[in-house]
């Protein structure tokens, strides 16, 4: 007799359920890498065990990029069934997908990391690896161009600096120089007002004894009334020695 049929249920026993599910899980795995080369075909695998630890396949393209397809695909077909549900089916349906999203981002940003790394294959680590060796490589290339950039712009800065400085110094040397021409005219100006008597004024007479105020007698001859020369008074300043002098 050939053998029979066996009945697909729960397995009731711990022990045997957790090394079924092991042995089932692997074969499941295989078949889905077998599958996805033999037939180059796009295949996303996910598995939560009873304990809720995650196990996940999937081909050369990331996960993200398989559920996001799905995502868009199953979108599209129920647009195009005409059967489309109203606004809060709508947001029944994109609750859950939301979700598994945000639980998607989270898992990838502890796997980034380097937190809950025991789910991952070798696989896996590898292609995480190179995911984060090309991003530090794009974040040391941008380091660099800001670094380069910001150099520029001070070196732009400070030659601007040296070209307005040299002005200003330009500048305070012509000021000074204009300062020392006037200076010097204006000494000028001074000297030859000092020097130079008022346009039609009169000489000063000398009031000397034997000057031409001596008073002389009828024969020319000097006057000898009481032994001395009889001088006359002098004449009043002139206005502009007056001005001058006060």
């Amino acid at each position: 007799m050939g053998r029979g049929r066996v009945q697909l249920k729960r397995i009731e026993n711990k022990i045997s359920r957790q090394v079924t599910f092991s042995k089932r899980r692997s074969g499941l795995l295989k078949k889905a890498n077998e599958i996805s080369v033999l037939c180059d075909a796009e295949v996303a695998l996910i598995v939560f065990s009873t304990k809720g630890k995650l196990f996940e396949y999937s081909t050369e393209s990331s996960m993200e990029r398989i559920l996001e397809r799905y995502e868009r695909y199953s979108y599209a077909e129920k647009r195009l069934s005409g059967s489309g549900p109203g606004q809060q089916d709508n947001w029944s349906l994109e609750h859950p997908k939301l979700v598994s999203r945000i639980e998607l981002l989270q898992r990838n940003i502890k796997h980034y990391v380097g937190e809950d790394l025991d789910s991952l294959s070798l696989r896996e680590l590898q292609t995480l690896e190179q995911q984060l060796d090309a991003a530090l490589r794009r974040i040391r290339t941008r380091k660099n161009q800001v670094m380069h950039e910001s150099i520029a712009e001070l070196r732009k800065k400070e030659k601007t600096l040296q070209e307005q400085n040299s002005l200003l110094a330009k500048q305070i040397k012509e000021n000074d120089k204009i300062v020392m021409e006037r200076l010097h005219l204006i000494q000028r100006s001074s000297a030859l007002v000092l020097s130079e008597p008022a346009p039609g004024s009169v000489p000063v007479p000398s009031l000397a004894a034997g000057g031409p105020f001596q008073v002389r007698g009828p024969t020319g001859e000097e006057d000898g009334r009481r032994g001395k020369n009889t001088l006359m008074p002098p004449p009043p300043p002139p206005p502009w020695l007056v001005r001058r002098m006060s």
